[in-house]
């Protein structure tokens, strides 16, 4: 297993070079830095806007292995570079990777697991109620972008309010600070954490039960799992020891790739929450043309899905006793 995870590992740190490289060059050739400086009024002078981009790295007229040299050369120390308006782009991303962070793992890790266990519930009881029920629920929520879903999150939260008087916070990470004492700061950040986790949720178990009920189902007729129950096994022992953990191992692969398709949708999520994070972040960098700021992004974001690739091999290994003993 060790050897195994070792490969996957060597693996992944290549394509997140090659991943960062590509991020680099599309971002370099794609935004127009030069545009933010020379759309003042007054206009600089031509001289000034290429000191400017010069300094912060970003200047096209200089070559671009050139340019991605130098960035990669301080990233290796630990610099991420300057941000078009000339701050630090370290601040501005340690500021909201935390935020990021909570939002995701979060309702990755409930949506994943709430997923998969209504997935095989509705493979044991097909075509009963709940399992009808659960896919529709499914069918609907995956029909709709995450924009969409966060937005009626958000619009059933002031429907609440307004009716019933609820007081369901929505917007921003909380109000709250850690002067006010610490149990009213996670308090509060618990409360405008519910909405866009719930958000997030709701999407992660649509797409898992779908796909984990379809694994479930072709266990179910399997030859093994009629030999465990003439054996002496019951009913949920065998589905649980021998079926549920078969039936997981296709959906560790689906976590890689899942994954992705999350965090492109958290980025909205953010957005119509109000949460300062990692996504508003990529939305106001690319309005500003703030080149520095998006590879940092797509350098976390290749983080991220990679790491949930590695995770998703440890899981391979761990349910499959085939890749462990390879």
């Amino acid at each position: 297993m060790l050897g195994f995870l070792t490969k996957r590992l060597g693996y992944y740190v290549v394509l997140l070079v090659v991943a960062v490289g590509l991020s680099y060059a599309l971002a370099s050739t794609s935004l127009t830095p030069r545009s933010y400086f020379e759309n003042r009024n007054p206009r600089p002078a031509a001289t000034v806007v290429d000191s400017q981009l010069t300094q912060l790295g970003i200047n096209d007229k200089t070559p671009l292995p050139e340019r991605f040299g130098d960035w990669a050369s301080n990233v290796a120390q630990g610099d991420l570079g300057k941000t078009i308006k000339d701050t630090s782009v370290n601040d501005e991303f340690t500021g909201r990777i935390g935020v990021s962070l909570r939002l995701l793992l979060i309702g990755t890790i409930l949506g994943t697991v709430l997923g998969i266990l209504f997935g095989a519930w509705g493979a044991i009881r097909q075509y009963k109620f709940s399992d009808r029920a659960m896919m529709i629920f499914s069918f609907l929520i995956m029909s709709m972008p995450m924009l969409l879903v966060a937005a009626f999150v958000k619009q059933g939260a002031m429907w609440l309010n307004n009716t019933l008087g609820t007081d369901i916070k929505f917007i921003g990470e909380g109000s709250a600070s850690i002067s006010d004492g610490v149990f009213p700061f996670l308090q509060e950040r618990a409360i405008h954490l519910l909405l866009p986790t719930l958000a997030i949720v709701f999407v992660t178990i649509a797409s898992y039960s779908r796909y984990q009920r379809s694994t479930m189902l072709d266990v179910l007729g399997s030859d093994y799992l009629r030999t465990a129950r003439a054996k002496g096994l019951s009913r949920n022992k065998a589905l649980m020891k021998h079926g549920l953990r078969t039936a997981m191992i296709p959906m560790s692969t689906f976590f890689a790739y899942g994954f992705l398709g999350l965090f492109t949708g958290a980025t909205f999520t953010e957005k119509i929450f109000g949460w300062h994070g990692m996504g508003e972040w990529l939305i106001d960098s690319i309005t500003s043309n703030d080149v520095n700021s998006v590879v940092a992004y797509s350098l976390f974001a290749a983080v991220m899905v990679l790491l949930a690739g590695f995770v998703a091999d440890i899981l391979h290994a761990a349910l499959d006793p085939r890749v462990r003993n390879g």
